[in-house]
């Protein structure tokens, strides 16, 4: 069973935008991949898909997405199970998406609002138990001291890793990443990918993270899927996205994806599946 299945996916916006062309591609169980692509490709409409925020154009009957074995939507519209799915799936906002006024505890013990009685998670009546889980998962994206501050009152790293520790205590099955380091200095972006990676690796969560440079990517993704204008056009190893090879993709726009002087591929690669190709 693959943990996301999307068949024939096109979407399109007001003004005959075209944000997704024809995207099809898998994700097995307990994968790191990375999403890469200039701006405008595609990426975080692709994420919002597969999240159910989103659903795509009706017209395009084939189209199809499952998430962990189950039908999120197809042939243009959600699937009737749609919020039980999502329950699933963590989601790490750029922009953290945290209640600023509210403790980062609380931010986190938010995270099983979807497997309590919506009373308890109205009047923010939380168990000790549920309270020692938020406690471990901050304790384990390093931010355990921090947990009675106000969300306002952290930097934005610590926010982003108070977002992963959310999708700890939600028990997300896939945790979806969109742009999380995007406007993270680079000390605070390799925290949060650290604690990504950590938990992919720890507790076996498939993780697919868009990236707007591909040096994080090669460090801490076997796979990237690439995108431009809205078309999957490599799906592979990172290892392989040299410089000239972004140029040869991206053209013109690769400078936007230049490797940092820092990147380095992981001392122990995973094999990568045969049909991975450049797909262009």
């Amino acid at each position: 069973m693959s943990a996301v299945r999307i068949t024939d996916l096109s979407k399109s916006f007001r003004g005959g935008c075209r944000a997704l062309d024809a995207v099809t591609l898998s994700i097995g169980p307990a994968e790191m991949v990375a999403l890469i692509g200039a701006s405008g490709s595609g990426k975080s409409t692709l994420l919002r898909h597969i999240a159910g925020l989103i659903d795509a154009d009706r017209h395009a009957g084939e189209a199809r997405i499952d998430i962990l074995g189950q039908v999120m939507q197809s042939g243009g519209r959600l699937s009737r199970h749609c919020r039980r799915i999502r329950a699933e799936v963590g989601f790490v906002f750029q922009q953290f998406n945290l209640v600023s006024r509210l403790s980062v505890m609380t931010n986190v013990l938010l995270g099983t609002l979807g497997r309590i009685p919506r009373w308890r998670g109205c009047l923010g009546l939380f168990s000790a138990e549920e309270r020692n889980q938020a406690l471990d998962a901050l304790r384990r994206v390093g931010i355990a001291d921090v947990a009675l501050q106000r969300a306002s009152t952290l930097s934005g790293g610590q926010q982003q890793r108070a977002a992963i520790a959310r999708t700890l205590v939600q028990r997300a099955k896939l945790i979806l990443a969109d742009e999380p380091i995007a406007s993270l200095d680079p000390a605070s972006a390799v925290k949060v990918m650290d604690a990504l990676a950590t938990i992919n690796r720890e507790d076996g969560i498939t993780v697919l993270v868009s990236l707007h440079q591909v040096d994080y990517a090669i460090r801490y993704c076997p796979r990237t899927i690439a995108m431009l204008a809205g078309r999957v056009v490599y799906d592979g190893p990172s290892s392989a996205l040299t410089p000239a090879f972004l140029n040869e993709l991206y053209g013109s726009e690769s400078k936007d994806l230049l490797l940092g002087p820092k990147a380095c591929k992981p001392a122990d690669e995973a094999p990568y599946p045969a049909e991975l190709a450049y797909v262009r």
